[in-house]
């Protein structure tokens, strides 16, 4: 038997987990958090908090599972929770959402994208993405055996190219998957990409998935959902998390919004994936979301400050930033430093200078990673202290490049 052409191989080949010689090997991921470790390097690489979310929130939690809330909640979520959400979308956002036939919760908003795939794109179906792109967007079209094309972001804007955008889409596009505001460039999506999606999805037929999980994450303005433009809702899954908003990521506590066809087919995958999960999370996660919006303004403006923080000193020594508007994120260009090859920095940083970085190419399909070549990846969700450090770590990197 062979298992050469199998599921998982194109699910692995597909978000770069394959080497050179077709085999299984350590991603960059694995590799540069390894070195992190081995050199008590700082880890700006991995996009988590250090600190924990709200007390108040985690004590209901303790609270739930100490009341016995340590079995199966309902496949689609607790009421109150799905109750929630569609408060949330209304608040924020004047959407109507019926909880009952329009929401799901999910194990975290992964389960939601491998649901949404799943459901609706089959083998020969193109998937279109914006390129650099969240890895399980890749795995997921390579494991329903689709094909994945990309329209490039290109530094320094990232802002999509509307032609190359109306080039990708076409009779065999099944799905347009958007993630808004964007990993890993930390770019924000103006209306008119909004508005020319939908406008494509409508054409061409077929489904938007968008990924929203940074929606609370914003610094220069307020989240647009793309269901909330006019003839959006109609096509659209809309997917968030209680991991990014509230800082809870081990919770894994996502969920999805959208038409009650496009929800009832997701939700069909979904319960045999996991079926259900976190039942004492969830209650927990409806509470925070009646948080008032102070907390989220707060939370937002803290998070770009220490954003800026880096920024600054990276650009203190001479290395180019490209500013984020969201996300825990934010994109350095090496072009002049001396040494221009991301990968191989990212792999000098942890032991010369105590501080790991994501290259950016490994966002990108193979062919496409040249493009990408000189651009690291920073997360900034860090302490300031821990931020002050790395900071004065990386005023050595121009010195280290350049011998």
């Amino acid at each position: 038997m062979t298992f050469e052409s199998t599921p998982w191989r194109r699910t692995a080949q597909s978000a770069n987990l394959l080497g050179s010689d077709g085999e299984p090997g350590l991603t960059i991921f694995e590799e540069i958090t390894g070195l992190a470790n081995k050199h008590q390097a700082i880890n700006l690489g991995q996009g988590f908090p250090d600190e924990e979310g709200p007390l108040a929130i985690r004590e209901l939690a303790i609270k739930a599972i100490q009341e016995g809330a340590n079995q199966y909640a309902p496949g689609s979520g607790i009421p109150g929770l799905r109750n929630a959400i569609a408060k949330h979308q209304l608040r924020f956002y004047g959407l109507s959402i019926d909880p009952d036939t329009q929401v799901v919760v999910s194990t975290g908003a992964t389960e939601a994208i491998a649901a949404a795939v799943l459901a609706f794109v089959e083998a020969g179906d193109e998937v279109v993405t914006f390129e650099p792109f969240y890895d399980s967007y890749a795995a997921m079209i390579g494991l329903a055996n689709a094909t994945h094309k990309v329209v490039k972001l290109r530094a320094p804007s990232f802002a999509p190219d509307l032609d190359e955008l109306r080039k990708a889409v076409t009779n065999k596009t099944r799905m347009i998957i958007v993630n808004n505001p964007h990993n890993p460039t930390g770019t924000i999506f103006d209306t008119e990409v909004l508005d020319e999606i939908v406008a494509l999805a409508h054409l061409h037929d077929c489904i938007i998935l968008s990924d929203e999980v940074y929606e609370h994450l914003t610094f220069a303005s307020a989240h647009i959902p793309i269901a909330s433009r006019p003839g959006g809702f109609a096509r659209t899954i809309t997917l968030s998390s209680a991991g990014k908003s509230f800082s809870f990521t081990g919770w894994k506590v996502g969920w999805a919004t959208g038409p009650r066809e496009l929800i009832t087919a997701l939700r069909t995958v979904k319960q045999f994936l996991s079926y259900s999960s976190g039942p004492a999370f969830q209650p927990a996660v409806a509470q925070a979301l009646e948080l008032p919006d102070t907390f989220f303004e707060r939370f937002a403006a803290d998070l770009g400050a220490r954003g800026d923080q880096l920024a600054q000193g990276l650009e203190d020594v001479g290395i180019q930033v490209i500013r984020p508007k969201g996300t825990y994120f934010l994109v350095a260009d090496l072009q002049g430093l001396g040494n221009e090859n991301a990968v191989d920095v990212a792999k000098l940083m942890p032991e010369r200078i105590g501080v790991a970085a994501i290259p950016m190419s490994v966002f990108a399909l193979q062919e496409n990673q040249q493009d990408y070549s000189s651009l690291l990846r920073f997360a900034f969700c860090k302490r300031p202290e821990v931020i002050s450090e790395a900071v004065e770590r990386l005023q050595l990197l121009p010195k280290v490049l350049a011998k």
